[in-house]
């Protein structure tokens, strides 16, 4: 049997070091950073028909962090207009523009718009047996909501992508069932 040298054995050590930070990375979980007390909108109603509205007193959770994004993300694929009036509200963060439903667009939660990093990069998204590549133009806001700004709708879920009709159309989802699927995605 042979000694191993020296530098084989740190080789070694390195390669289970970084394998053991890994599965610790993988192993973090996204806690929430703050609950949020909902308003009631005024008029009593959300700007948007199809939009949830956010309710007087209930409160909400935000997040500042997503899931640990891997070859295959897991999420919750939403519906979003994208279109001037839309339920996204305004224009796109990433491009300060509204973008046409039958363009293939997504937003993504704050944790994973990572502070515009992903900014008109395409995604692929994996749902209902088909795939799609969508470019993101915005951020699914999870820190804040309940307000003008947001629309009088809730903070976003910390693990969503918030989808345009083009990209369920895309996935072979009729437009009857379209609103949340879960999916995968990824860069």
């Amino acid at each position: 049997m042979t000694k191993p040298n020296q530098s084989n054995l740190l080789a070694l050590i390195a390669l289970l070091s970084i394998s053991c930070l890994a599965t610790i990375i993988e192993a973090q979980v996204c806690s929430p950073s703050r609950r949020l007390k909902g308003k009631k909108p005024p008029g009593g109603h959300c700007y948007h028909n199809e939009a949830e509205c956010c309710k007087e007193e209930k409160f909400y959770e935000t997040y500042r962090c997503s899931p640990p994004v891997s070859r295959r993300t897991q999420a919750i694929l939403t519906l979003n207009s994208f279109e001037k009036g839309g339920d996204g509200g305004w224009a796109s963060q990433c491009d300060e523009k509204f973008h046409s439903d039958k363009s293939k667009v997504v937003a993504l939660s704050t944790g994973w718009y990572n502070n515009g990093k992903r900014c008109l990069k395409f995604i692929t998204i994996y749902g209902n047996g088909r795939s799609v590549q969508a470019k993101v133009v915005d951020q699914c806001d999870s820190t804040m909501g309940c307000d003008d700004e947001h629309a009088y709708q809730p903070p976003c879920r910390n693990d969503i992508v918030d989808a345009s009709h083009a990209v369920w159309e895309a996935l072979g989802v009729p437009r009857k069932d379209r609103g949340w699927m879960k999916v995968t995605w990824s860069d």
